[in-house]
């Protein structure tokens, strides 16, 4: 899941706020989102699904997922 990892920490510099903002703003704590952006944990569905809805972006762009196109 590294490609989270580097996508999380993309979406929050984007938005130019830090890691306790973001915690602030999905309720989660800043070393949550500290050790998901360094790899040590991964997210479970509903963090996931809290990120992906402040970033507004989907599960799979949120997780660096790459869909194919037809």
């Amino acid at each position: 899941m590294s490609n989270f990892c580097e996508r999380l920490k993309e979406l929050r510099l984007n938005k130019n706020i830090t890691q306790e903002q973001l915690g602030l703003f999905t309720k989660m704590s800043c070393p949550s989102i500290k050790s998901y952006e360094c790899g040590y944990r991964k997210p479970g569905l509903d963090a996931l699904i809290a990120l992906a809805d402040y970033f507004n972006v989907s599960l799979d762009d949120l997780v660096g997922r790459n869909t194919p196109q037809n």
